[in-house]
């Protein structure tokens, strides 16, 4: 029987699946938020909160079986040493999914998929870096 079994599909095959959610994980660990489409997001966001929980143990088995996942050790390296320790007193809800609208070409339902305590370090280094350059004018 496949009770409780479901998982999106995305429209793909089961490779192609994988490796889709693999890049997903890997470029929000590397950039901290991306912009994809909101079925994507949800799917990506599932397939991370796992590994963020394995990162925050930190185990070498932790690490093998990330590896597994997603096979790119500097991005498993960022996971662990910058991320995980972020998120050592979180119990879950390592990211957020925000609807931004439809994309135009398509109208595909389009989210922004971030991590939740980064965002407070991005959006301030971006203020600190406006008012340098609005001052740098004057």
């Amino acid at each position: 029987m496949k009770h409780q079994k479901r998982i999106k599909k995305l429209g793909r095959n089961a490779s192609h699946r994988k490796a889709t959610l693999a890049n997903l994980a890997s470029a929000l660990i590397e950039h901290k938020r991306i912009k994809t489409t909101h079925a994507k997001a949800k799917a990506a966001q599932q397939f991370l909160e796992p590994l963020v929980t394995k990162a925050r143990r930190g185990t070498l088995h932790d690490r093998r079986i990330i590896l597994k996942k997603i096979p790119r050790p500097d991005i498993v390296q960022i996971l662990f040493n910058d991320i995980a320790p972020k998120f050592i007193d979180r119990h879950g809800g390592y990211t957020r999914v925000t609807k931004l609208g439809f994309r135009d070409n398509d109208s595909a339902s389009v989210s922004l998929l971030e991590f939740v305590d980064f965002i407070d370090l991005d959006s301030n280094s971006d203020e600190n870096d406006k008012s340098k350059n609005t001052k740098s004018k004057e």
